[in-house]
């Protein structure tokens, strides 16, 4: 997730494994350059999934997330965008995009 990519106030434990997880597709990719294997990844934002946000069509909206994020991002993505982003990146578009972390959060990350 975007946590990953800046400090944050869901917890240190939380902050620290996505840190990690950032840390490691960055090793990935150099250690495995040379046969040919790429390794990146999404940060995702707040992504209407379910989890933590009421998608019933009678629900008064992403209740969680947006209680969560206030005013500092225009909306919530869809899990469509997120594939949108993975499928680019296993895409030969993206062939000489490694060791990257690519956030899919509308800006969120830069707030």
């Amino acid at each position: 997730s975007e946590a990953g990519l800046r400090g944050g106030a869901a917890g240190a434990a939380y902050t620290a494994a996505k840190h990690g997880i950032t840390g490691l597709v960055k090793n990935l990719a150099v250690m495995y350059r040379d046969q040919g294997i790429r390794a990146n990844m999404i940060a995702p934002g707040p992504t209407a999934t379910g989890m933590g946000v009421d998608t019933r069509p009678d629900a008064h909206g992403p209740s969680v997330i947006t209680n969560l994020i206030g005013a500092n991002i225009g909306r919530i993505g869809s899990a469509d965008e997120q594939a949108a982003a993975i499928v680019w990146l296993a895409s030969a578009a993206a062939s000489f995009v490694n060791g990257a972390v690519l956030p899919v959060d509308d800006g969120w990350s830069a707030v």
